[in-house]
């Protein structure tokens, strides 16, 4: 090898290195933003390098042979660079939801380790009530019987709150493994309106809570399960009542707009605070103001009305969300227009 051949060697040589040098400074930047672009540069850095060093040492002299090399090198980057724009987006979806997967997962066990801590606070109060009760009556500290009448409706209801908190797990765990089916199909939403609001309106006036129905019968059908759909508004209505002070009103609405039709339940509570808006559909989560979907009245609950009501609405291809209006918060429902 003479030292021609070495000194061409060196130039071709510093010529690749620097459009490998170009090219990392530019991978450097783009590696935060798109996998499917630094795949496609990896690809061409290494062809322009080749093409730069041959191309130079060749002192841009472009013989028959050098030609038919570009035309060789041109073939290659039309099969190369398709193929790593293909790969890129592959790897660069897989990447996406294996990441989203793992982050889904983790809050899924976070969520987990969160209702077991709000399960076993929750659990043991209204336990250690009724073991207390049933030790006093036992040992016949409570005789009278009226004593022993109150006794018995303290135990009741708390048996009762512990079974409704048993019953929203399982549907929760339901919820979250897919296996919740509903009978889905045309539902009559103004008899659902109307059914939910005589249901909750004797609480509403022992409280002094107005509840009005904006607007008459539209005759309005939505895609979805009545008996859910039902649940979700009545209970809406009821935890509406309970948070909104006497003479306040509670407020519900039904239309439609384009291929959805929504109700609306809005209240008087003052709203809700921005920290606790954004997470009330949380599993296990109560907020500073323990707002919670519920059936009753009853002492709250473990925090998974809500994230309840969002799975059932799921069911249905519908969704749930809330915002804070002038004097409370607005609940809104949408389902598929019949």
């Amino acid at each position: 090898m003479t030292t021609a051949d070495l000194h061409s060697i060196a130039i071709g040589l510093l010529c690749s290195l620097g459009v490998v040098a170009i090219g990392a400074a530019v991978l450097s930047r783009l590696r935060a933003r798109s996998l499917a672009a630094s795949i496609l540069l990896l690809t061409l850095v290494p062809l322009l390098a080749i093409i730069a060093g041959v191309v130079i040492t060749s002192q841009f002299m472009f013989t028959q042979e050098l030609k038919r090399t570009a035309l060789v090198w041109l073939a290659v980057t039309l099969v190369s660079v398709p193929s790593a724009v293909l790969l890129g987006r592959s790897i660069a979806r897989k990447s996406v939801w294996e990441r989203d997967a793992i982050e889904r997962e983790r809050s899924a066990e976070r969520s987990r380790r969160e209702l077991l801590a709000w399960l076993s606070h929750d659990l043991r109060t209204p336990i250690a009530g009724v073991q207390a009760m049933t030790e006093a009556l036992e040992d016949g500290v409570v005789s009278e019987p009226e004593d022993v009448r109150e006794y018995a409706q303290l135990i009741r209801l708390e048996t009762h709150r512990l079974a409704g908190m048993i019953d929203d797990l399982f549907e929760m765990s339901q919820i979250n493994a897919g296996t919740l089916l509903l009978d889905v199909g045309p539902v009559a939403v103004d008899d659902v309106v109307r059914s939910a609001v005589d249901a909750v309106r004797p609480a509403a006036e022992q409280k002094g809570v107005r509840v009005e129905v904006d607007g008459r019968p539209s005759g309005t059908l939505a895609v979805g399960a009545a008996p859910e759909l039902m649940r979700v508004l009545r209970n809406l209505l009821g935890n509406a009542v309970r948070h909104t002070p006497e003479s306040g009103t509670v407020a519900v609405s039904v239309g439609s707009d384009s291929d959805e039709v929504w109700l609306r339940v809005e209240d008087s509570c003052g709203g809700i605070s921005d920290q606790d808006l954004a997470k009330v559909f949380e599993m296990g989560y109560r907020g500073t103001d323990a707002r919670e979907f519920d059936q009753s009245s009853a002492p709250q609950g473990a925090g998974m009305g809500l994230a309840i009501a969002r799975g059932l609405l799921d069911a249905q291809s519908g969704s749930i969300d809330v915002h804070n209006h002038d004097s409370g918060c607005r609940f809104e429902i949408r389902l598929p227009a019949a």
